[in-house]
């Protein structure tokens, strides 16, 4: 809803008659909701105002403390901040991925391409639906990872229960995979971010990797970045992939 053309203002902003318009609501209401007269506001109600005021995330969620109730939960977003990808593409002596917070993969430099591969779907989802993805990890490693993907998981869906792509994700690896039953019905809700990986490569052996994960709670998406992890040789691997490239890594995990 735009404003109709008026007097010239003596201030900036929005004129009380003007926002309880953009909000949809009677001047005498709006002007009660100020003086914290009458019973408090509904969560719709807060929501209009939210949208009249042009709030961001934090001072939504904060009009909506001060109204006595719970913000709503934040969706997960899918656009990647220019800021995030120019720092992402100065990391280049090292394997980096940007994903969901599902763990969908949304970009990644060319390293990540040579040692991880490059597959769209989630990578928890493979995980416990093509036994193949295991291979190139020790299979001592096989439980931690299965751990590791499970309380992610229950993390994010801790977060983003009333959404339907969290759920069905959930839904459909409880139906497929008794190992992620067993590990979803003990509760354990971590998002990871920290993490030593041991890759079998079949030319360099194993490649021991140690990744941090930037987190962008607003988007929700995540930024695992593959350091060499320090007293092994990962580094001149690495670097010895940069040169050479490998068609070894087909899958990810």
């Amino acid at each position: 809803m735009d404003l109709p053309d008026g007097v010239r203002r003596r201030a900036p902003g929005l004129r009380h008659d003007e926002v309880a318009a953009l909000a949809g609501m009677s001047s005498d209401y709006y002007a009660r909701l100020e003086q914290c007269r009458g019973a408090n506001p509904s969560a719709a109600i807060v929501a209009c105002l939210a949208r009249a005021l042009r709030c961001d995330l934090d001072e939504r969620d904060h009009l909506y403390r001060l109204a006595g109730l719970a913000p709503p939960a934040r969706r997960a977003g899918r656009r990647i901040r220019p800021g995030l990808t120019k720092l992402a593409e100065r990391l280049t002596d090292v394997p980096v991925r940007i994903c969901t917070d599902l763990h969908e993969m949304l970009w990644q430099n060319a390293l990540a391409d040579i040692v991880l591969g490059r597959h769209a779907a989630s990578i928890a989802w493979r995980w416990f639906t093509e036994p193949a993805i295991r291979a190139k990890f020790p299979e001592e490693d096989w439980p931690r990872h299965s751990r590791s993907h499970v309380n992610d998981l229950r993390a994010t869906y801790s977060r983003r229960a009333s959404e339907a792509g969290v759920v069905e994700m959930a839904h459909g690896l409880l139906e497929r995979s008794q190992e992620f039953r067993e590990l979803w019905e003990r509760h354990e809700a971590a998002v990871r971010r920290f993490d030593r990986k041991r890759f079998l490569h079949p030319e360099l052996g194993t490649l021991r990797l140690t990744c941090e994960v930037l987190l962008t709670p607003e988007e929700d998406l995540k930024m695992p970045a593959f350091f060499p992890t320090e007293g092994t040789d990962a580094q001149e691997k690495l670097d010895l992939l940069r040169v050479t490239g490998s068609q070894s890594f087909q899958t990810t995990a």
